[in-house]
């Protein structure tokens, strides 16, 4: 095969795989979305005109915000190769306080917070809405769909730990056949009632909001349900590329859905009893049950997508110091990006089952969904803002004149979706909330304990400076002391040079900095810088896409060669203790810092050393 043919066929593997893992989400809305957007509920009359304005709206909605906003112009603003808001954010202020704008950054903390309510209300309205298609097949189904949902959701979460390689290779295959079902299904729908294809012109949408008033425009609230897992694809730029996910959406998944929306649409204007359950009732009656079985697949690889993620988000607001040090375990030697977070896996699994059960029907789970959604696009529409005049150069009145259309349409959703806050909507902004606070408190304890270890910073050069006066005795080997501030002697030294009066032969001062990019070259990694009396300072750089693997890195160095059989590493261990000083944080915030810092995961597992080799000395830190 010619390096053509294999460009062309490793090209084809990855649109093919897009199609599953990041178009997961948006591909299964079609089992709730258009019914949501003309429930009863909205007290819009179901009638032709008003089918055709929704399905005028949802069209409008894929180009506009997915095919334009996204797929055009937000992907530009990758960040090394990395999309996603988090990183968005971190292009342009990586830490609060710098910059002229640190808020922007804070804003898009908030973005992330907010993905956390989504990747926990996506598992469970994707499964509950999958499940409820055995209610149309036989009433018989009704009182098991709940325990249903709650038995493929404790599967699906109790195989996590065993990664996705091996179910990635058919996420791809699975799509692809659930996306060629619903263009098929609406396609036959079509066929019967063309007419529907009228919803093409944007004016009927236009025309549905002036004629249903207020109605209408609470009804945008299910209408933006139909670009959930928007912020999924930009996210996954890294994994796939721009071009793969570019085309795969215009050749595959754009179409699809258009096709099962207007399907839908045609089935409610020649019945319009069908509103019950439009998505399966496109469905001829003994393709039900297969249909439910291709559904309930489908939407186990869309939760995936959404659980997976959480776990990079984690990751990299872990190693951004915006949240505690957590357990984190490789799933593949091959992949590095493949994480799997015990704590943030079982988490997720006990608010999703939680959902299940409060909400108990997907159209009940509908009302919380879309506020997550709708708060994230605003943030990424204000950031991809600053970044269009920041970085990309634009004048203002270039970015204003295709920015400001786009948050009118953000901001139109994000307030139908206000009102869904007494019905559920107040779920996504409570998580936010308390994911974001422990990200502020946490950011904010971690600088003021830096702060007030720094009182005490002694240089190297303080110390070498009476070195011939006050000699140390140095016995064999090599000691690498970890410390968060390069050019300054640890802690950790000091409290083992005024207690021993010793000192390895060979002294490391590593610090370990988390870089405003998701990876750092190999060739960037290290830093070394020899000092005098056998001193080396080593600043060694991660990107915050990457978990931190002292022990390789440093073994993978020529200059200095380590031996990890002759290597000790040096960590403090600070014990946090709250007292009735007053500095930045307030009583609340101290309490749940201390206990944060005390449950975060070990600092010698998260840094990947060998256990044997380690060696810990205490500090006491009162804040």
């Amino acid at each position: 095969m010619s390096g053509g043919q294999q460009s062309k066929g490793v090209r084809l593997g990855l649109v093919v795989a897009a199609v599953g893992i990041v178009f997961g989400d948006i591909g299964t809305s079609p089992l709730y979305a258009f019914r949501e957007a003309l429930a009863p509920g909205h007290g819009v009359p179901l009638n032709q005109p008003n089918v055709t304005g929704v399905l005028s709206l949802i069209i409008w909605a894929l180009i506009v915000i997915i095919a334009i906003k996204y797929i055009t112009l937000v992907m530009r603003a990758d960040n090394h190769g990395e999309g996603g808001i988090l990183a968005l954010a971190s292009l342009l202020f990586a830490r609060p306080g710098e910059g002229r704008r640190w808020w922007l950054f804070l804003a898009g903390l908030f973005g992330t917070a907010l993905l956390y309510g989504e990747g926990a209300i996506t598992p469970a309205i994707s499964v509950l809405s999958a499940v409820e298609g055995l209610e149309i097949a036989t009433p018989v189904f009704e009182p098991y769909v709940v325990p249903i949902a709650i038995v493929i959701l404790v599967a699906l979460f109790s195989v996590q730990s065993r990664g996705t390689a091996a179910l990635g290779r058919v996420f791809g295959a699975i799509m692809l056949v659930w996306f060629v079902v619903l263009a098929v299904l609406g396609l036959g729908q079509i066929l019967g009632t063309p007419a529907v294809l009228a919803a093409f012109n944007p004016r009927h949408a236009f025309s549905y909001l002036a004629t249903n008033g207020f109605a209408g425009f609470a009804s945008l609230g299910s209408v933006v349900l139909v670009v959930t897992g928007a912020e999924a694809l930009y996210a996954d730029i890294g994994h796939f590329g721009v071009g793969p996910i570019r085309i795969s959406w215009f050749t595959v998944v754009m179409p699809a859905l258009i096709l099962t929306y207007l399907g839908q649409g045609a089935l409610l204007i020649s019945t319009p009893g069908a509103i019950e359950n439009p998505f399966y009732l496109m469905a001829p009656a003994w393709a039900l049950i297969p249909l439910v079985v291709l559904a309930t697949s489908a939407t186990v690889v869309a939760s995936q997508a959404l659980i997976t993620g959480a776990f990079s988000l984690t990751v990299q607001a872990i190693q951004l110091d915006c949240f505690p040090r957590l357990q984190i375990r490789h799933t593949s030697t091959e992949e590095k990006g493949q994480v799997y977070l015990p704590a943030v896996n079982w988490i997720l699994m006990v608010v999703c089952i939680g959902l299940v059960v409060t909400f108990r029907t997907s159209s009940n789970l509908a009302a919380a969904y879309g506020l997550a959604v709708t708060g994230t696009m605003v943030i990424t529409t204000v950031l991809f803002a600053a970044v269009a005049t920041d970085r990309f150069g634009w004048a203002r009145w270039k970015t204003a004149l295709v920015v400001i259309p786009l948050l009118v349409v953000d901001l139109a959703f994000f307030g139908a979706n206000v009102l869904k806050i007494p019905a559920g909507g107040w779920f996504p902004l409570a998580a936010a909330a308390l994911v974001y606070f422990i990200m502020r408190t946490w950011r904010m304890g971690r600088r003021l304990v830096n702060a007030l270890m720094r009182r005490a910073d002694v240089r190297y050069e303080q110390v070498f400076a009476t070195w011939d006066s006050k000699p140390v005795t140095r016995v064999p080997g090599t000691a690498v002391y970890m410390f968060s501030e390069p050019w300054v002697l640890p802690p950790a030294l000091l409290s083992n040079l005024a207690a021993n009066h010793t000192l390895h032969e060979e002294v490391v001062l590593l610090s370990v900095i988390s870089d405003e990019v998701p990876h750092v070259p190999a060739a960037r990694r290290l830093e070394v810088t020899e000092l005098d009396h056998g001193f080396t300072q080593i600043i060694m750089h991660f990107g915050f896409s990457e978990q931190p693997d002292v022990a390789a890195a440093l073994a993978a160095s020529d200059d200095p060669v380590f031996h990890v059989a002759d290597t000790v590493f040096v960590l403090g261990r600070e014990t946090i203790r709250s007292t009735p000083r007053r500095y930045t944080l307030t009583r609340a915030q101290e309490r749940i810092f201390v206990f944060l810092h005390r449950n975060a995961s070990d600092a010698a597992r998260y840094f990947r050393l060998p256990s044997d080799r380690v060696v810990e000395i205490g500090r006491i830190v009162e804040i």
